[in-house]
């Protein structure tokens, strides 16, 4: 079961977004910062490379897994050097669909409801095992999915995330604690180029002021940026924009012109034309359209 958008991976007809073991090799998984409406839980079983998430960088290595909660950006960039392949799976859900089933378990309850809304510390923990009993509820999902009717697919899904996220608890208390991010000095900058653009993005960009204020070159900031991020501060920009404008568009009742200045685009027309490059659709038909899920 897989969807896809530009931005943001939303949920549609689809209760799950779910994979077991997915492959690429050789760039066939190109990311870009992207958020989905729901909550994803991300278990990688092969690869390396760099996540980066809340403006922070963690390495990515095998037995890795992530949370990222609805409308949360997060990117990663990986390597396919040396013919490394990455491999993983993943579970995408809209928490409110499924909060109902964890009822009758307070404490999974309180779980479940701090995983999908509170700030969490880290979004990662490291050291999942291939023998832990999470890969094994992944596994026998993938071979549940395939037989089951319509009817059935809400209670197995409704299944599967509370085990899941039995399974997930001790771990995530064990080791919470434990995990920091990992560090390089060009990690570092990329860091602090991103939390120059989180409290800038909704004014024009200037490279040279960003390049004055971060007490770094103009060639550095743009070479370092893409050469570790993957794309370029403009479309990083425009990607954090968007981001922003579906936020709004679809929490809020905000008029679409104060939406756009509040994003850092004070023609309204031109933000219609941005945003429809990007998402496929007007910002009114974007929200019209997500109401009537």
């Amino acid at each position: 079961m897989r969807l896809v958008s530009r931005v943001v991976a939303g949920l549609n007809e689809e209760p799950l977004d779910f994979a077991y073991r997915r492959i690429s090799v050789d760039n066939q998984f190109k990311e870009t910062f992207h958020s989905h409406r729901g909550t994803e839980i991300l278990l990688i079983h092969q690869g390396s490379g760099t996540m980066i998430v809340n403006n922070v960088s963690y390495d990515i290595r095998p037995g890795m897994l992530c949370i990222f909660q609805p409308y949360q950006l997060h990117h990663l960039k990986l390597d396919y050097s040396d013919h490394q392949s990455f491999e993983r799976s993943l579970a995408t859900f809209e928490p409110t669909m499924f909060a109902s089933y964890f009822e009758k378990w307070p404490a999974l309850q309180a779980f479940y409801n701090y995983i999908n809304t509170s700030i969490l510390p880290s979004p990662c923990i490291y050291g999942v095992e291939e023998t832990h009993e999470m890969v094994t509820l992944f596994q026998s999902m993938q071979q549940r999915l395939s037989s089951l009717s319509e009817a059935e697919q809400l209670e197995e899904i409704s299944l599967f995330l509370v085990q899941l996220f039995r399974s997930l608890k001790p771990l995530w208390q064990k080791q919470q604690v434990q995990l920091k991010p990992f560090r390089t000095r060009k990690n570092h900058h990329v860091e602090q180029m991103l939390g120059w653009i989180e409290q800038h993005y909704t004014k024009p960009f200037h490279l040279d002021e960003m390049a004055k204020e971060l007490h770094l070159s103009t060639y550095h900031l743009s070479h370092t940026f893409k050469e570790t991020v993957g794309i370029s501060i403009t479309e990083y920009i425009a990607t954090r924009r968007t981001h922003q404008a579906l936020l709004l568009l679809t929490t809020t009742d905000k008029p679409i012109a104060l939406i756009a200045e509040e994003i850092g685009i004070t023609n309204c027309s031109y933000f219609c034309k941005f945003f429809k490059s990007r998402m496929g659709a007007t910002p009114h038909q974007y929200r019209k359209r997500w109401t009537k899920q």
